[in-house]
C-alpha cells in the first residue's frame, strides 16, 4: 500500500491550502492534489441586499486585493442600473485599482516569492522566509518595505482606506481629486516607477538568469491563457477591455465580458471546495490529465502578458519585448509568473502616471445620476491573481436576486493541481524526498500567488 505526503499549510501564499502527494508501492508519485479550503459564501451572502451596498461588502472577499472586488462590483452594479460613469469617475476608479496592483506586486515578489530565490530553493526551511531575506540582503529589504508602505499610504491618503475601500460608488467615484493631491501622488508614483525598474533589473540578474534551469523544469505544464486586452489594438489592460482566451498554440478568441458564460464553464472536484473554470468553447468536458488536459487555461500575470499584443506603456513594452525574445509567446514555464509580475509592476507605475497626468483627472463631475432598478450586469477587471468576474441580477427595487463570482485564483486551481503533480512527479523518486524537495513542490504553487 502506498503512502500519502501532506504539505499543510502551504506557506507564503495569500490564503490557506493543502497539498497531498500520493505515492505508489514503489515510492513514486501516483497522483497529487492541491486543496483550497476557502468557503464560497459571498454569492449567497449578498442575495437580497441593495445592489449599491454590495461593492462595500464583497471587498471583504480578499484583504490583499479588495480594490479589485470593489471596482468589479461597481462595474456590475452600473450595468444592472444602466448607468455610465462620468469620464473622471471612470478614470479615478482605474487609478486606484492600478495603484493597488503596485502594492500587490511588491508584496508577492519580495515578501512571498523572494526567499526561494534570494536564499535559494535549497536553503533550510527555517531561514527561507522574509526574515531570512532581511538578514541576507538588509538594504534591499529596507527599500522594499519603504516602497510597499509608500504605495499603501498613497491610496490611504486619497481614498481614505487602503483596505476594504468605499471610495468607488455606483455611477463613478465618491470624491474628486484636488490638484494638491494630484501633485503629491505624481511625485510618489515617480519614486515607485524608479523602484519598479530597479526591481526588474535586480530580478533579471539575480533570479531569472541564475535559476533558468529551475524555471524551465519546475511545475511546467502546457495550457491556454485568459486575460483582458484593449478593444481597439489588443494591448495590455487590467481595468477595462475585452477578454481574450488563448489556446496553447497561440491562437485566440476575443469576447465581451457579458458573454463569458458562452466561453467559460465551471467544474468542481470532490476533493476541494474551489470551483475550477474551464474553456468550454474549445473543449468537451474537463480533465487535469498532464498528457491530455481538457479545457485548461491559466490566468494571472503570465496569462496577461501572453494574451496581449503589446504593453500599453513604453518601459513595460521594452520589458515585454525582452521577455518574448527569451521565452516566446505564449510562454509556458510556471515560474515565469514571477517575471511577468515585475513587468506588470512597471506597467502599473507608468499607467498611474498617465492617469494622473490626464487633463480631466481633477474634474469635479465624478458621479453620474443613478436610478436603481431591475437588470443584469457583469463587471470584469484583472485582479493580481487573474480575471475577476462579478455577475449580478437585480430586481425592480435594485436588490440582488442572483450572483455569480469567478474570483481570480479559481481560474488557476486546475492548472495549479497540474503543476503540483508535475513538480512532485519529477522530484520524488522511489520514496526519496526531503524538505528541500517538498519546498520545490510548494514553489510551483507560490508562482500562481493563490
Amino acid at each position: 500500500m502506498g503512502k500519502v505526503l501532506t504539505i499543510q499549510p502551504v506557506t507564503r501564499i495569500e490564503g490557506h491550502a493543502r497539498i497531498s502527494v500520493h505515492l505508489n508501492d514503489d515510492g513514486n508519485v501516483e497522483d497529487a492534489y492541491l486543496s483550497l479550503m476557502s468557503l464560497r459564501g459571498f454569492e449567497k451572502f449578498i442575495e437580497g441586499r441593495p445592489a449599491e451596498e454590495v461593492p462595500r461588502i464583497v471587498n471583504r472577499i480578499c484583504g490583499i486585493c479588495p480594490w479589485m472586488h470593489h471596482t468589479a462590483s461597481n462595474k456590475a452594479v452600473d450595468k444592472c442600473f444602466g448607468v455610465t460613469p462620468t469620464p473622471t469617475g471612470h478614470k479615478l476608479r482605474e487609478l486606484l485599482q492600478v495603484m493597488a496592483h503596485i502594492n500587490d506586486k511588491i508584496l508577492h515578489f519580495f515578501f512571498l516569492a523572494a526567499p526561494d530565490f534570494v536564499l535559494g530553493p535549497d536553503a533550510d526551511y527555517s531561514v527561507r522566509n522574509v526574515i531570512g531575506v532581511v538578514k541576507a540582503a538588509p538594504e534591499l529589504a529596507a527599500r522594499v518595505v519603504k516602497m510597499r508602505q509608500l504605495g499603501q499610504m498613497m491610496i490611504d491618503r486619497f481614498a481614505g482606506k487602503a483596505i476594504h475601500p468605499i471610495a468607488a460608488v455606483t455611477g463613478g467615484f465618491s470624491k474628486p481629486m484636488r490638484e494638491a493631491e494630484r501633485v503629491e501622488l505624481l511625485r510618489d508614483i515617480r519614486t515607485l516607477l524608479d523602484f519598479s525598474l530597479y526591481a526588474l533589473d535586480f530580478a533579471k540578474s539575480n533570479v531569472f538568469a541564475k535559476y533558468l534551469e529551475v524555471i524551465g523544469e519546475l511545475g511546467v505544464i502546457k495550457t491556454g491563457f485568459l486575460g483582458t486586452v484593449d478593444r481597439s489594438d489588443g494591448s495590455f489592460r487590467i481595468y477595462d477591455g475585452k477578454q481574450r482566451l488563448m489556446k496553447a498554440d497561440g491562437t485566440y478568441t476575443d469576447f465581451e465580458g457579458d458573454d463569458y458564460l458562452d466561453y467559460i464553464g465551471e467544474h468542481v472536484e470532490p476533493w476541494g471546495y474551489g470551483k475550477m473554470p474551464y474553456a468550454k468553447s474549445w473543449a468537451e468536458g474537463f480533465s487535469l490529465d498532464l498528457d491530455a488536459p481538457k479545457g485548461i487555461y491559466r490566468a494571472n500575470t503570465l496569462a496577461r502578458i501572453n494574451v496581449c499584443d503589446q504593453m500599453a506603456t513604453p518601459k513595460a513594452q521594452e520589458a515585454l519585448e525582452e521577455f518574448r525574445c527569451a521565452f516566446g509567446r505564449p510562454a509556458q514555464a510556471t515560474l515565469l509568473y514571477h517575471y511577468a509580475r515585475l513587468i506588470e509592476l512597471v506597467y502599473a507605475c507608468e499607467r498611474s502616471m498617465e492617469l494622473l497626468n490626464w487633463d480631466g483627472i481633477t474634474d469635479t463631475n465624478v458621479r453620474a445620476k443613478v436610478e436603481p432598478g431591475a437588470g443584469r450586469g457583469v463587471g470584469i477587471v484583472e485582479a493580481p491573481r487573474g480575471t475577476l468576474i462579478h455577475d449580478y441580477t437585480t430586481d425592480a427595487d435594485g436588490c440582488i436576486e442572483k450572483a455569480n463570482l469567478i474570483v481570480g485564483t479559481t481560474h488557476n486551481i486546475g492548472p495549479m493541481n497540474m503543476s503540483v503533480k508535475q513538480a512532485a512527479t519529477s522530484l520524488i523518486k522511489e520514496g526519496v524526498y526531503d524538505q528541500t524537495l517538498l519546498n520545490k513542490v510548494e514553489m510551483a504553487v507560490r508562482a500562481y500567488d493563490p
